[in-house]
C-alpha cells in the first residue's frame, strides 16, 4: 500500500488576536511591533500544531501574518499607492439580487488595493524572514519534516494591484517578475516548497478580462506564465507548487473559463506540483480533462486535486474523499498524486466561509480519504 500524502492551499483562518493586528497595521492605527511579531509566532505554532493532528503532511504558516494572498505585496514593496478599482466578478453581476445580499451581509472582503504608481521595488525580506522563522520553529516543535511557503504570483499581483505606470502589461507583468525573484529563491534556498498562487490562470477571466474571447484570455495567461517562469529561473522546479483557480468564494460561477481551455497554460508553468479544483460543483466534473487528456501531463508532474470544498461548511465523508482522490491515482498512479483542498481557508484576515473548527475538521476528513484511497491501489 502507497500512503497518499495530504496538503492544502495555504492559508488557514486567524485568530481575532492576529486579525486585530493585522488591521491595526493596515489602518495605520498604533500597535506594539514586538508584540505583533510575538503573536504571530504563536500563531503559527498553533496552525501548524492543528495541521500535524488533524494527519497534513505538507504544512504552511497559514498565510498568518498575511491580509491576504496577493496584496501583502503592498506591504513589502515599494511602487504602490492610491487604490485600485473593486470589480465584480461577472457571475455575480448576472445575479445582482445575490451580489447585493453579499454586500449587505458583509459578505465581501474589505482592504486596500493599491495601484502601481511607481517603480516596483523589494523593501527587502525582513518580513519574510520572520514568516520563514516562524513556521521552521513550529515544524521542528512538532516535529513535521515538510513545509510550504505561498508567495503572489507576477499576474496575481497584477489582477488586484493594477498598474498606472508601467507603459503595458507587459512590462507590469516583467517588473513584478523580476522584483518577486528574490523572494521566491528565499523561500526555496531555506528549504521550503514554494507555492505560487495563480488564480490570474482562470479567475481574471471573469472577472478583469471579461470582453476577451476565451482564445484571447489564453492568450494572456500564456504571457502572465511566461512571467512567473522568468522569475523562477533559478528555483528548481521540484520545489515549486501552482495553484489555480476560479475564485474562493460562494457564488454561481456560471462564467468560469473551463479547465479544459487553460490546461495546456497550466502544463507550461515551471512547477512540479499542480494544485487545481475539482470539489466544488462547478469544477468537480473536470477530473475528467486530466483523464481524457493523460498523454498531455509531463511525466514529471504531480497533481494535487482539491478533494475538499473550502466555500461550505459542510464536512466531507471521507468516502467520498477517497474516491475523489481514486479518480486521479487511477490516471496517474498513487506516487503522483497529494491530496490537497480546493482552495485556501482563510484567502483574506477576518473573512472566510468556513468556521475555523470545520476547516481542520476537514483537514482529518482529507486525512481520513486519503487512507482509504491508499488501501484500494
Amino acid at each position: 500500500m502507497t500512503r497518499i500524502a495530504t496538503t492544502h492551499v495555504g492559508s488557514l483562518p486567524r485568530s481575532q488576536e492576529v486579525v486585530d493586528f493585522i488591521f491595526a497595521r493596515e489602518k495605520e492605527k498604533p500597535y506594539d511591533p514586538a508584540a505583533f511579531d510575538a503573536a504571530m509566532t504563536r500563531a503559527v505554532d498553533a496552525t501548524v500544531a492543528r495541521q500535524k493532528q488533524a494527519g497534513v503532511d505538507i504544512v504552511s504558516d497559514g498565510e498568518t501574518s498575511k491580509i491576504s494572498y496577493a496584496t501583502y505585496v503592498k506591504d513589502r514593496y515599494a511602487g504602490f499607492s492610491g487604490d485600485s478599482p473593486r470589480n465584480a466578478p461577472a457571475d455575480l453581476k448576472l445575479f445582482p439580487g445575490f451580489l447585493q445580499r453579499l454586500a449587505d451581509e458583509g459578505g465581501t472582503p474589505q482592504y486596500a488595493r493599491p495601484m502601481c504608481t511607481g517603480e516596483v521595488r523589494s523593501k527587502g525580506q525582513g518580513e519574510l524572514g520572520k514568516d520563514i522563522a516562524n513556521l521552521k520553529s513550529a515544524m521542528a516543535r512538532h516535529g513535521v519534516e515538510r513545509g510550504f511557503m505561498n508567495a503572489a504570483s507576477p499576474g496575481v499581483i497584477s489582477l488586484f494591484l493594477q498598474n498606472a505606470h508601467y507603459a503595458s502589461r507587459e512590462a507590469y507583468l516583467a517588473a513584478l517578475a523580476d522584483a518577486m525573484r528574490e523572494e521566491y529563491e528565499t523561500i526555496v534556498v531555506a528549504g521550503l516548497d514554494l507555492q505560487l498562487d495563480c488564480p490570474d490562470l482562470a479567475l481574471s477571466r471573469h472577472m478583469l478580462f471579461t470582453e476577451l474571447s476565451d482564445d484571447e484570455f489564453v492568450k494572456v495567461a500564456q504571457m502572465h506564465v511566461e512571467a512567473l517562469n522568468h522569475a523562477l529561473a533559478n528555483v528548481p522546479q521540484e520545489k515549486v507548487r501552482v495553484h489555480i483557480c476560479w475564485g474562493n468564494y460562494e457564488g454561481p460561477h456560471v462564467c468560469d473559463i473551463d479547465m479544459a481551455k487553460v490546461f495546456p497554460v497550466l502544463m507550461q508553468v515551471k512547477a512540479q506540483y499542480l494544485l487545481f479544483e475539482t470539489s466544488n460543483p462547478r469544477h468537480a466534473h473536470e477530473w475528467t480533462v486530466f483523464r481524457d487528456r493523460k498523454d498531455e501531463i509531463p511525466d514529471d508532474r504531480i497533481l494535487v486535486p482539491g478533494v475538499v470544498d473550502t466555500t461550505t461548511n459542510f464536512v466531507e465523508h471521507p468516502e467520498l474523499v477517497a474516491q475523489r482522490i481514486s479518480r486521479f491515482t487511477d490516471i496517474v498512479g498513487s506516487d503522483r498524486v497529494i491530496a490537497g483542498s480546493d482552495c485556501g481557508f482563510g484567502t483574506f484576515a477576518g473573512f472566510g466561509a468556513v468556521d475555523p473548527d470545520i476547516a481542520y475538521a476537514k483537514l482529518k476528513a482529507l486525512r481520513d480519504g486519503a487512507d482509504i484511497a491508499a488501501k484500494s491501489t
